[in-house]
């Protein structure tokens, strides 16, 4: 049982922890470079910073804490339903110098509220839920604002050692096998209103990828005629890749029969083991189907990442109920790429599968709906108005995503043709009855 003041420290911990991954992300670059707008896809590193003092003072200073506004006057400017990703530069933003004396105020209040503050007795404290809720979006947001400094312009600012190296992994592919077993979850503290509740999900038995898609294989799938041939595509993804002009994952470079990847204003060789990152869901479900199978279903993935046939339980990550550590996935932006194929054999699942935590989210084939039995909290603009057709789920996170904002029950999501996220995939198929045998 966790007392209430080392879940406090927790929480403490896991504050400070995110913003001094924020500060680094900001501070790496001069103030022209935190004000301009280095996508129409994304905001200004400027407004996330600010934007993430918002969240963290409308939640914890005024509703949890019952604290007077820092900066009532700032609410709209930094509310992300009023204002879309391209014009955000034309607002009165906070400048670097200002946004920096906000966030570090908010932050004074903040700990100041969770040394008062009750941990129990109420839904959005119990656990220190509130806390943990703004942990993840600044986290979130951390790799969001790690994405825009893959979209930057200029000389590399961010560095960080080379991944481990890959290593064997078995098979091509795990049966996993048919039969109920528990998704979702009602139990883990911190999880968002999406993942609840806990519930009984069914697969027929089907195969699944042992490790994610490679830059190897995916360039196969290029040199085959994968783009120009629209056997492969969805009708909705051959429009996409035509009015697009796709030819290759984005941020790939082709120097004659060579490939190369620019990676955060570095350009190197394609590394042929790693997985396959940048590109969008049409993307890997035309390679799917060249491949003869499929993308999995969000239940599938869901399966194969937590089910263990030995008890028939489902963990909390692929290796069991304990928190991820440096051996079992590549996460937190300790490296600034995937890491190769089998670089993580602590890190997987009792049936044999690897790397479904960390290196790139991965797609899956699902619209983005509540479970059965979903219930909005805190607020509905988290997961409920983003329910529908329109997106797809992505599960496993990235290299950019934090621990405290993943888990095997996460689930993340966004529009089929979005490719500037650290999202790859793995193919799964459905399994003959004489391989059941």
């Amino acid at each position: 049982m966790t007392s209430t003041e080392e879940l406090r420290d927790r929480v403490a911990a896991q504050l400070t922890r995110a913003r001094a991954r924020s500060v680094a992300l900001t501070d790496a670059v001069d103030d022209d470079d935190l004000v301009r707008q280095h996508s129409k896809l994304m905001s200004p590193l400027v407004w996330d910073l600010a934007h993430i003092g918002n969240q963290e003072e409308l939640w914890l200073v005024r509703d949890v804490g019952g604290r007077e506004p820092v900066r009532a006057d700032i609410d709209e400017l930094y509310d992300a339903f009023k204002h879309a990703r391209a014009v955000r530069p034309e607002l009165p933003l906070l400048g670097p110098a200002e946004a920096r004396r906000y966030v570090g105020e908010v932050r004074d209040k903040v700990f100041d509220v969770l040394e008062r503050v009750p941990l129990e007795g109420d839904r959005l404290v119990d656990g220190g839920f509130a806390f943990g809720m703004i942990v993840q979006h600044e986290q979130q947001h951390d790799e969001t604002m790690l994405a825009t400094h893959q979209l930057r312009v200029g000389p590399p600012v961010l560095h960080a050692p080379p991944p481990p190296a890959g290593g064997p992994v078995g098979p091509a592919e795990v049966l996993v096998p048919g039969g109920p077993f528990t998704m979702g979850t009602s139990t883990e503290a911190w999880a968002l209103d999406n993942e609840r509740p806990a519930h009984q999900a069914f697969t027929r038995p089907f195969f699944i990828d042992t490790a994610p898609v490679t830059n190897r294989a995916y360039a196969e799938f290029i040199a085959d005629g994968g783009y120009t041939d629209p056997r492969w595509w969805s009708e909705a993804g051959w429009a996409h890749a035509r009015k697009a002009s796709l030819e290759a994952p984005r941020f790939w470079l082709r120097e004659g029969d060579r490939w190369y990847r620019q990676a955060f204003g570095a350009v190197a060789p394609l590394v042929d083991d790693q997985p396959v990152v940048h590109v969008c869901y049409y993307e890997a479900e035309a390679y799917a189907r060249w491949a003869g199978k499929r993308l999995p279903t969000e239940v599938e993935w869901e399966k194969a990442a937590r089910f263990d046939p030995a008890t028939g339980r489902s963990r909390r990550y692929p290796w069991g109920d304990e928190e991820p550590t440096e051996a079992h996935a590549n996460l937190g932006q300790r490296h600034l790429s995937p890491a190769p194929v089998g670089a993580y054999p602590a890190g997987a699942s009792p049936l044999g599968v690897h790397q479904l935590i960390g290196d790139v989210w991965e797609w899956t084939s699902s619209d983005f709906h509540g479970y059965t039995g979903f219930e909005v909290f805190p607020y509905a603009e988290y997961s409920q108005v983003f329910f529908g057709s329109d997106y797809k789920v992505l599960r496993g996170g990235s290299f950019g995503t934090d621990p405290a904002a993943v888990r095997a029950t996460f689930r993340n999501w966004d529009f089929p043709i979005r490719r500037q996220i650290f999202a790859g995939f793995r193919c799964a198929r459905d399994a003959a009855p004489q391989e059941l045998a």
